[in-house]
């Protein structure tokens, strides 16, 4: 089942690694909940490739931080200066949370974790999402006439100066140049994490965006296809802000309080976006703030005095889980006959959210990572670190069929060690 990566994952590669990897993935997504991070130890090669998360931290946005991040995401709002300044403190915020992760991890090791005797504290690389604040693929970019594009900030040089070990960052826009939307970029990865001989899979991830891969048994990379299926946490998590000053509904609860806006559920039920064919890729730009609080707006006094802010939550977290399905509907379910739903992200933590999903899906079981014995909260900071692991070794990144490129490419950017010479 070896193939290559970016050769594409068919050829057999020349050296394995010469020791077991340490390296650290970074990860702030659409849902703006926090900092994700995760040490993983990688041994082997290729396709054979094993990664086991040896810690995760997650370390919360503050909200003054998340407000700025928002702006600068909102073609109103958003200056120069804003995200020049922005770039800078996200990179040290990065910085800020690796130093956490590794506190922790000694504080482990001293209370004898065997997991983490090997590792001596040294990483070997970090891999770094950024933070999106603009995405605009092919589909938006020729409405607008603008170039195909994306930006994601937090600027890696102080990770790079910190940990003194390379830095990989900017994952998207090489696929973008190829024709591509730059994401989803997780199904490499799962791929590689997740295969199964004997079950066909859907791999749906539900953070501020949700994306699902199709991952039939005994797959090759070719087999491979995913696409966004529209809003995951994003929408929740914004009207959440602005109606309870907080973050996100946490498990769920304020969606089950409320009941579904009728009108609202119609109205979101005819986005354009849920016809459109993949591969195929969304963001704020569609369901971000400026769109949730115009829905607000529409159905919450002064305009409307008949719904409650619970049911505003109930009903975006519903359309979250009928987009999800919808998806499947339209497009999965006449190509394959799955066998298991696996949820990852933070929206497998919200109940409610989960329960309307398997009343969406009757049929499907509906499983979390965590019935895998992985993590879904960390799933993307792992993915990111694999990817890190592809780059450093020229191995594609991409997986052209789910993103719509060309070809398949090696992505990123590399920032490296300033001290090439210089232990930690």
């Amino acid at each position: 089942m070896s193939q290559s990566l970016s050769q594409p994952l068919s050829q057999p590669l020349s050296q394995s690694l010469p020791k077991s990897l340490f390296a650290v993935g970074i990860m702030t997504g659409t849902s703006l909940d926090g900092v994700d991070v995760a040490l993983v130890k990688l041994e082997g090669k290729g396709a054979d490739i094993t990664c086991q998360l040896l810690h995760f931290y997650s370390q919360p946005l503050e909200d003054d931080l998340r407000h700025k991040i928002t702006q600068a995401c909102d073609l109103g709002q958003s200056n120069v200066a804003l995200i020049c300044t922005l770039n800078a403190e996200l990179g040290l915020l990065y910085a800020d949370a690796v130093d956490a992760l590794l506190v922790e991890v000694e504080a482990l090791k001293r209370a004898g974790a065997q997991s983490l005797q090997e590792f001596s504290g040294k990483l070997d690389f970090i891999a770094s999402h950024g933070q999106t604040i603009y995405h605009l693929p092919r589909s938006q970019s020729a409405t607008h006439q603008l170039t195909p594009s994306t930006l994601q900030i937090g600027d890696p040089s102080m990770l790079a100066y910190r940990f003194a070990t390379d830095v990989y960052f900017n994952f998207r826009m090489m696929d973008v140049i190829a024709g591509g939307d730059g994401a989803p970029l997780v199904p490499m990865t799962e791929w590689l994490l997740y295969r199964s001989a004997t079950a066909n899979r859907l791999l749906q991830n539900i953070g501020g965006i949700g994306n699902v891969t199709i991952l039939p048994k005994e797959a090759d990379i070719e087999d491979l296809w995913a696409f966004d299926t529209g809003p995951g946490n994003m929408m929740i998590n914004e009207a959440m802000q602005q109606l309870y000053q907080k973050s996100y509904d946490h498990n769920g609860e304020i969606a089950r309080q409320g009941e579904l806006i009728e009108p609202l559920w119609q109205q979101l039920c005819q986005h354009p976006y849920l016809a459109e064919n993949p591969p195929k890729s969304t963001g704020r730009e569609q369901f971000g703030a400026r769109f949730t609080q115009a829905l607000l707006q529409q159905y919450l006094p002064p305009q409307n005095c008949a719904y409650s802010p619970a049911d505003i939550i109930h009903t975006l977290t519903r359309f979250t889980a009928f987009s999800i399905a919808d998806s499947y509907r339209r497009f999965v379910f006449p190509a394959i006959d799955i066998d298991e739903v696996i949820v990852g992200g933070g929206g497998a933590y919200n109940s409610a959210l989960l329960r309307y999903l398997q009343a969406e899906l009757p049929d499907q079981q509906i499983l979390t990572g965590e019935d895998l014995g992985l993590s879904s909260d960390a799933k993307e900071a792992i993915a990111f670190a694999l990817l890190g692991y592809l780059t450093r070794e020229k191995l594609a990144g991409n997986v052209p069929r789910a993103t719509g490129a060309r070809e398949s490419l090696v992505l990123g950017q590399l920032c490296p060690n300033p001290f090439p010479k210089r232990e930690k």
